[in-house]
């Protein structure tokens, strides 16, 4: 059952997406062992980093070895690292919990990430975006579920114990999700398609071209991608890491509203993951991209200017559905573009832009309100990032056009 399926990769999604939790322990932890924040803020970035590391690295493994055995190692690798944070924070070893929070964990994160993506985008040759939307998702909202379950685990137990029960329950999710993940039979299509073919209708449209992923990287069009996914989640990211101070400042939240606002943000950065994944079914992907941009240049020339506080927020929020939308949208894009041969291997290239943007984006706000005093000149920055990503997004559209253009005089020719 290909629905089970987008199941289990919300299991392991939602497993991994606690990571985005993670400010949950930084206090409790550092109460603890005495560690400085910076100390421990040092492990959640070394996780990131390594993310973006083992999904670049480990996509041909996962082509090769299939997903169930990606999947179970990326289980294993994501709870151990979890467990093994927990008996580093007990035995108060600041290198060791790097090293399995960041490092080991990392790496699981990173090849449970992209292990059950490419298999949805087979088994949903008809509905690629909301398949992919939907497993996506469960990353996003892995945050809003670990959240208050680790804070009350803390007051209760304590951090060591909660890294133990979390890891545990982890493990055997994510387990739970790996068992049931496979790749459907060679030739399958779903029966309403196989319907339609009977009767001479063809609701699915050809993938541009069936590429391994180093054939991919020499493509124009696969920069372009990059380019415009690097843009996306930099802008994204930026609100993300000044959310809270950003309103108290611009508009004068208090903090318990501001913390009120971040929670919100969680939830349209889910259901945009979902809502633009499903809409790019009907509108083509790079249309999709395109609007994104569109939507995030008109948010920050107005958020600089705004004194209104619900429209501020209003803006904020879109900006979080462009960004749940840009990851839920970008698999089902590289099987448009580049075909599922190697869609794992290509996936984990691409996410090589997350975690640079994970870096560039909050670093770059930080050193320019500190230089300035103002969020605005960021904005404007960012403002400046985006029209290049919009040109892109209409460059890789002319691209597309022009293969298949290209395609259809070759096949005309032949006849």
């Amino acid at each position: 059952n290909r629905w089970l399926i987008a199941l289990s990769a919300v299991a392991i999604h939602l497993s991994i997406g606690s990571a985005y939790a993670y400010s949950v322990y930084s206090n409790p932890i550092a109460q603890t062992v005495g560690w400085k924040s910076t100390q421990v803020t040092l492990a959640f970035t070394l996780a990131i980093a390594f993310l973006g590391i083992s999904a670049a690295t480990l996509g041909r493994f996962v082509e090769k070895k299939g997903p169930r055995t990606s999947a179970t190692i990326a289980a294993i690798l994501f709870s151990f690292g979890q467990i093994g944070a927990g008996f580093a924070v007990w035995i108060q070893s600041l290198p060791l919990f790097l090293i399995m929070y960041g490092v080991i964990g990392g790496i699981g994160l990173g090849l449970g990430y992209i292990s059950p993506v490419s298999t949805l985008v087979k088994w949903f040759p008809d509905r690629r975006g909301l398949a992919t939307g939907i497993a996506v998702f469960g990353f996003g909202a892995g945050a809003l579920v670990t959240s208050p379950v680790a804070a009350r685990l803390i007051e209760s137990v304590g951090v060591t114990n909660t890294f133990y029960i979390l890891g545990a329950t982890y493990l055997l999710l994510m387990l739970a999700g790996a068992s049931y993940i496979v790749r459907p039979p060679q030739g399958w299509i779903p029966k309403g398609i196989q319907n339609s073919k009977e009767k001479g209708q063809n609701n699915v449209s050809e993938d541009l071209a069936q590429l391994t992923a180093n054939e991919a990287i020499k493509t124009k069009r696969f920069w372009m991608l990059w380019t415009m996914i690097f843009i996306n989640i930099s802008s994204g990211i930026m609100i993300i890491s000044v959310a809270s101070p950003l309103s108290q400042e611009m508009i004068g939240l208090s903090v318990a509203s501001a913390a009120s606002m971040v929670g919100l943000m969680g939830i349209f950065n889910g259901g945009g993951r979902i809502g633009w994944s499903t809409i790019s079914d009907y509108i083509g992907r790079s249309t999709v991209f395109s609007i994104f941009f569109i939507i995030q240049i008109i948010a920050f020339l107005t958020l600089p200017i705004v004194s209104n506080v619900i429209l501020f927020q209003i803006l904020i929020f879109l900006i979080m559905t462009t960004y749940g939308g840009g990851f839920a949208a970008l698999p089902a894009f590289i099987g448009d573009i580049f075909g599922t041969k190697e869609l794992g291997a290509i996936h984990g290239y691409i996410l090589t832009a997350w975690s640079l943007a994970g870096v560039v984006g909050p670093i770059t706000v930080a050193y320019i309100y500190e230089t300035t005093g103002s969020y605005t000149p960021a904005f404007f920055l960012i403002t400046i990032m985006l029209f290049i990503a919009l040109l892109v997004s209409f460059m890789i559209q002319l691209d597309i056009k022009r293969i298949k253009k290209h395609h259809k005089n070759k096949l005309l020719k032949a006849v």
